[in-house]
């Protein structure tokens, strides 16, 4: 009889058991519920360390699950961030401007108040005029379409020049980087539409919301992230199980051998490299209106290389290690950084966590790699790993076999 997948993933009943604990655990303890027992800026770095683990877990399934050691990742996470950037933006300028105009003599014409939210957008990069990218900014519903279909086809186009030409290994590695680099240089020009270096910002005043309070509206980023979090879990549990998970694997530990047996490996990897790559998006549309600004800096090469980190720390091939590793770094790393870690005086000189944090990253990077290629969540399978049966002979499939009449000594 054929297991259901709950079953033979119980693993995803205890992440989303331990995941609704938690989430109403942070709820009941928030400003919002008049506890305050955490502050509304711990809150959203809650909130965007969920994005995180989602990002981190869609590059789990494909690097750890089928081998594609993408380094451009994080572009697409900051790709859905600029989508729904732009509806932001967009939308609370509008706000604004319909306010001030509200004392005019004559009523302002439509053209008018698109050239006056034009200016105060773009006016901090000399222009006024709307770019061709913002041409849906205006419509809440096409922008969280572009959140995923933008990123996704990005990387449909690009896995399908790469993988076609069965670019593979470092070299595929280096091609996504160049990706990267090449869209964050692009990002930077002023004249692409998303206001250079200055990025678009104000991302956490949400429109409409303004009378809930950033306390409110924070809690519910919080659920939302936990919400597709989980759902995003679920997922790729899903696809890493059965026959499909067990072709991407195949294709990871040795490709030329699934290529012989008939498998269309570039149908899978093009597949995973694209769903994952709208799975970014979502998390990156969730996160920045928690952080509250987004810029090119956001997508260089760096953060992907981070994101590979986070996912080696926690324990490749394992979505629960993606998590822990996420998590766990992302955590320190407001904790080491935002001033909370106390400095270490050594008398002839003085460890500052804020200047020494990144060193610390690759240090436990370096030993993990060393003494724990299996990273963090290669400790949770030791806890619980069963002890294998002691087999009593060679004779059929059953544990402990001998059969029961099969194979005895007459």
């Amino acid at each position: 009889m054929r297991k259901s997948f709950i079953a033979q993933n119980p693993s995803v009943l205890w992440f989303l058991a331990g995941l609704a604990i938690f989430t109403l655990g942070v709820t009941f303890m928030s400003e919002a519920a008049g506890v305050d027992m955490i502050s509304t800026s711990f809150l959203k770095t809650l909130g965007k360390t969920l994005c995180l683990c989602l990002v981190a877990i869609a590059m789990d399934v494909v690097w750890g699950y089928c081998g594609i050691l993408s380094l451009g990742h994080f572009a697409f996470f900051g790709i859905g961030g600029y989508a729904i950037g732009m509806w932001l933006m967009y939308a609370r300028t509008e706000g604004i401007v319909a306010t001030s105009l509200d004392s005019a003599a004559l009523p302002p014409t439509p053209q008018e108040i698109t050239d006056a939210i034009g200016s105060q957008i773009f006016g901090v990069v000399g222009s006024s005029d709307f770019p061709a990218l913002w041409a849906f900014s205006h419509s809440l519903p096409l922008q969280l379409l572009a959140v995923v279909l933008a990123p996704g086809l990005l990387a449909l186009v690009f896995g399908w020049l790469a993988f076609r030409s069965r670019v593979t290994g470092v070299y595929l590695s280096i091609l996504t980087q160049a990706m990267t680099l090449a869209l964050s240089l692009y990002f930077f020009q002023n004249d692409t539409g998303l206001r250079g270096n200055n990025g678009l910002s104000g991302l956490q005043n949400i429109p409409g919301l303004e009378a809930r309070g950033q306390a409110v509206v924070s809690l519910w980023f919080f659920w939302a992230s936990a919400l597709a979090l989980g759902m995003g879990y679920v997922l790729f549990a899903y696809v890493v199980s059965g026959k499909f998970g067990s072709v991407i694997r195949a294709i990871r530990d040795n490709e030329a051998r699934v290529r012989f047996l008939g498998y269309h490996v570039e149908h899978y990897k093009l597949f995973i490299f694209t769903l994952t790559a709208m799975v970014a998006g979502v998390a990156g549309a969730l996160y920045y209106p928690q952080a509250g600004i987004i810029n090119p800096a956001e997508i260089a090469p760096i953060a992907s290389i981070y994101l590979a980190v986070w996912v080696a720390i926690g324990g490749r091939g394992r979505l629960y290690g993606a998590v822990i590793g996420a998590a766990l770094v992302s955590l320190m790393s407001s904790w080491f950084t935002g001033g909370s870690a106390p400095n270490i005086n050594l008398g002839f000189y003085e460890i500052k966590w804020t200047d020494w944090w990144l060193v610390l990253l690759g240090v436990s990077f370096v030993l993990v790699t060393l003494y724990f290629p299996k990273g963090v969540g290669g400790i949770f399978d030791a806890l619980v790993r069963k002890t294998a049966v002691e087999r009593q002979g060679d004779y059929g499939p059953d544990k402990g076999a001998w059969r029961n009449d099969e194979g005895k000594p007459s």
